[in-house]
């Protein structure tokens, strides 16, 4: 729970201090998360007259106009959203405070909740997780890992479910950083033209050659869901190579994807991470106009200063680092 805390702010010599009550700055911010005051009393626990009435009361304090009617519905002003942004530091800042102490009184160093995309929860998750009992005895942290592609994992990091977030871009479909969010950078892995070996000897591909994708408008694809940045990400490839895919199969799951190559099913595109770690009948290649996937970690503004998430955070970097080292072209 969040204490009851107040801010004083001196605007001016020539005006009286105002005061912004820590626990209305929390409900703004829920506020900007849920998008209406039915959902944000909902989220919290409480009515919707209280938490309009708290909001104004909030504005009153601010002094100046943070939320606007359109219609039956509330949005924010700039203003309100300026605070909204500070709202995040604040809060980060307290939350911090309080894992810490609850640490301090358990001799831990707390939980840090990471949200992954699956194939960073296989190989970057996986390879910081600490081995059983070492989280106990005041070291590396203990971490609970949730499954979530980029959207949902950012949704949950906004919404204070999770304390990290690892998300993906690609080269030909940039992500936007979330409002009252930070980011480090991970790392940035090739997306591979992947299918049969004897149907990469019918196009003259030998191991590890470089593919025009052009040259694949014909043949059957093996595509990510739609609604995934997977999906756009091979739609808008192929459109830039000048066909629309014809998909026979298409899977959420890379690991379909990739095992349904090795029986001869299509082709398909599969970035570094996502691929299999042994791969005999697979035929992996790079491509000519080079489609690349970029990793970050992304936190709540202000939390990236917590001990446990600093070394979770380094852990992330440091194994990020030895796969970025690998071989171009596995296999």
């Amino acid at each position: 729970m969040i204490p009851s805390i107040q801010l004083r702010f001196f605007p001016d010599s020539g005006r009286a201090a105002y005061m912004l009550d820590v626990r209305r700055l929390r409900l703004l911010a829920a506020f900007a998360v849920h998008g209406t005051v039915a959902a944000t009393a909902d989220a919290l626990h409480l009515t919707g007259p209280a938490v309009s009435q708290q909001l104004a009361a909030l504005e009153k304090q601010a002094g100046v106009e943070l939320l606007v009617k359109r219609g039956r519905t509330l949005h924010l002003t700039d203003a309100g959203r300026r605070l909204v942004d500070h709202a995040h530091v604040v809060l980060a800042n307290l939350a911090a405070a309080e894992s810490d102490l609850q640490g301090l009184r358990r001799g831990e160093r707390g939980t840090v909740r990471i949200a992954a995309f699956p194939s960073a929860a296989r190989s970057l998750v996986a390879d910081v997780w600490p081995p059983a009992g070492a989280a106990s005895d005041g070291g590396f942290p203990a971490l609970h890992l949730v499954e979530h592609e980029p959207t949902a994992a950012e949704n949950a990091l906004r919404k204070h479910q999770v304390d990290l977030a690892i998300t993906h871009a690609y080269s030909l479909l940039p992500r936007p950083l979330p409002p009252g969010c930070e980011q480090q950078h991970l790392l940035e892995e090739p997306v591979y033209l992947v299918l049969h070996p004897a149907d990469a000897a019918d196009y003259g591909l030998s191991a590890g050659s470089v593919a025009d994708l052009g040259r694949f408008a014909d043949s059957p694809w093996l595509v990510p869901a739609p609604g995934t940045s997977c999906h756009e990400m091979v739609q808008r490839a192929c459109g830039a190579a000048g066909f629309v895919p014809r998909a026979v199969a298409v899977a959420s799951d890379f690991a379909v994807l990739t095992a349904l190559a090795a029986r001869r099913a299509g082709v398909t595109l599969v970035p570094r991470l996502a691929l299999p770690s042994a791969s005999p009948g697979l035929s992996i290649h790079p491509l000519t106009s080079q489609v690349r996937r970029s990793l970050q970690v992304l936190y709540r503004g202000g939390t990236g200063q917590r001990p446990e998430i600093t070394d979770v955070l380094r852990s992330l970097r440091e194994t990020a680092s030895q796969w970025e080292g690998r071989a171009a072209v596995p296999g």
